[in-house]
């Protein structure tokens, strides 16, 4: 029968393909629930992916050796996937990639990748902006919004200016003058949005901050932003407080976020997600935060919201 079908179909194929509605076609493209684009101004389904996505959609994926997780960085976050690529060897795929929040959203509503870590905003106001940007991401229908630990965000320095800080010998909004090295991260990242909401307080913008000179302009993960600062290519850059523990780095805080998990609900109960889970509320794992600091537990794993 696959044979009678081209590479790319239009809905009333598809229709026929799936032995669907028509109608229940465009509803599932709307959603972003098939694969397809609509880049020449029609619905077009290439069948490859259409196969892939019927195989993945058997007894909730036949994929349940792999997981895959894109978007915030963090440093327990990494942790926890290293050990656990470690304990499973050879058996099963887990990877964690930081590409920043909107560009991981991007990549999940694709299908490219299982699961997406966010952070947007301080965790006041999280309850309405992570929805609120979840929404606008194709396939949102199909996701859940999962809890895994409230953080601290603010400015990694160096521990001679935190020093100076902490003396009150240089005062945080010192940082923004010219004579200081700023490293930013990427556009999208959560981080970027924390540092331009605190710099709208103070009437600044990115523009007006001295960029460091890396050869690069951004970084893309906090770990090389905290790198750039330890090794004395630039003062100041904005991550989480762990980060700065990580590599021994003064921090001043900003505000408190919440660090949240992005899952598709077809996948929510795989193994690999469920181990996830069960390391995020581990003693070890939590005892391991406590050393890095800045992270609280009370909600983790805790649903945060769904489409339905």
């Amino acid at each position: 029968m696959s044979a009678s079908f081209p590479e790319f179909m239009n809905a009333k194929q598809v229709a026929e393909y799936l032995d669907l509605n028509e109608k229940k076609v465009y509803a599932l493209a709307n959603d972003g629930l098939l694969p397809c684009t609509k880049i020449t101004g029609k619905w077009l389904f290439p069948k490859a992916m259409l196969d892939k996505w019927l195989l993945e959609s058997c007894n909730n994926g036949v994929q349940n050796d792999r997981l895959l997780i894109a978007g915030s960085d963090d440093p327990l976050l990494q942790m926890i996937i290293g050990k656990m690529a470690n304990q499973l060897g050879s058996t099963a795929l887990v990877g964690y990639t930081s590409t920043g929040t909107r560009q991981g959203l991007a990549m999940l509503s694709k299908g490219h990748v299982d699961m997406c870590a966010i952070h947007w905003g301080n965790v006041e106001e999280s309850g309405l902006r992570h929805p609120a940007l979840l929404q606008q991401y194709p396939g949102h229908k199909n996701w859940v919004l999962v809890h895994a630990f409230e953080r601290q965000q603010g400015l990694v320095v160096s521990q001679k200016i935190a020093e100076q800080v902490e003396k009150q010998t240089l005062s945080t909004t010192d940082l923004l003058s010219p004579r200081w090295r700023w490293v930013l991260r990427q556009e999208g990242a959560g981080s970027m949005r924390a540092l331009e909401e605190w710099l709208h307080t103070h009437a600044f913008n990115l523009d007006m901050l001295t960029p460091a000179d890396l050869g690069n302009t951004v970084c893309n993960s906090e770990r090389e932003l905290a790198s750039a600062i330890a090794r004395g290519h630039a003062d100041v850059g904005c991550a989480s407080q762990s980060t700065a523990g990580e590599f021994g780095l003064g921090f001043i805080p900003l505000s408190r976020e919440a660090f949240e998990l992005v899952i598709p609900k077809n996948i929510y109960f795989r193994t690999l997600q469920q181990q996830l889970m069960q390391q995020l509320e581990s003693p070890e794992v939590q005892m391991r935060g406590d050393q890095l600091g800045g992270y609280n537990f009370q909600r983790t794993g805790k649903q945060m919201w769904s489409a339905s």
